[in-house]
């Protein structure tokens, strides 16, 4: 078999993602130069196929539905609560995700949180390039890799135990919550996406349910609390 060799000297096989040349990276973070940092890296290192990335959480959903990568890393600080892992994990379970954990979120109760959401994968942000590239090889060869600097704080975790605190929203519930929180009716809603006024209300009704949320405005609020929306999605 054609094999790669990735960091450390660890092999991937070629072709084992859904990329052909190697497993598929795509990264969700704020800082520019941190975006083209970490591509740089990616491109130059073997069995490793650098997709693309994004500043923006609104166009985190976009970009893993178009570029399928095989991991995608999270700037802890723009999915604090895990709401983006987990909607991304239910639309797409073989997604690897890996969280950026920046200084603030060194605490057990994120990185328990991330792990409860979906996340497989929990590195800091402000480490080596090496510990970066080990997070993203061996997270995708063994589907779980937590920084022994952060294993401390995942001590004690559960994945059963807490998995069910979580409801994901579907791809369809997430582009109808976006829209009422844009201010449109139910009416508007179901002419943008080309569906019916029930089916919209359906959407609406698991929308609610999942976030426990009182009404559309309680849903939209705790959206943008938790990170699921973000004040400069236009």
């Amino acid at each position: 078999m054609d094999m790669r060799t990735g960091v450390n000297g660890r092999p991937l096989p070629a072709g084992a993602g859904r990329h052909a040349s190697g497993p598929g990276i795509a990264l969700v973070d704020p800082i520019p130069l941190f975006r083209e940092g970490l591509s740089a890296v990616v491109r130059r290192t073997p069995g490793l196929n650098w997709l693309g990335s994004t500043g923006h959480l609104h166009t985190a959903v976009r970009l893993q539905e178009r570029l399928r990568p095989d991991v995608l890393l999270v700037d802890s600080v723009l999915d604090p609560q895990g709401h983006l892992a987990t909607l991304l994990v239910g639309n797409d379970p073989q997604l690897l995700v890996i969280s950026l954990v920046r200084e603030p979120h060194r605490t057990a109760k994120y990185v328990r949180g991330a792990l409860a959401a979906g996340v497989r994968g929990l590195v800091p942000r402000g480490g080596e390039v090496g510990e970066v590239l080990q997070a993203i090889v061996r997270g995708y060869q063994e589907r779980m890799y937590v920084d022994p600097t952060l294993a401390p704080l995942a001590a004690g975790f559960t994945p059963t135990a807490e998995a069910g605190s979580r409801r994901a929203l579907s791809r369809r519930e997430y582009e109808v919550l976006q829209l009422i929180a844009d201010g449109l009716e139910n009416q508007a809603v179901a002419n943008e996406l080309y569906v019916s006024v029930e089916t919209v209300r359906t959407h609406v009704k698991n929308i609610l349910r999942k976030l426990r949320a009182r009404d559309r405005t309680h849903a939209v609020s705790l959206a943008y609390q938790a990170g699921l929306l973000s004040s400069n999605m236009k």
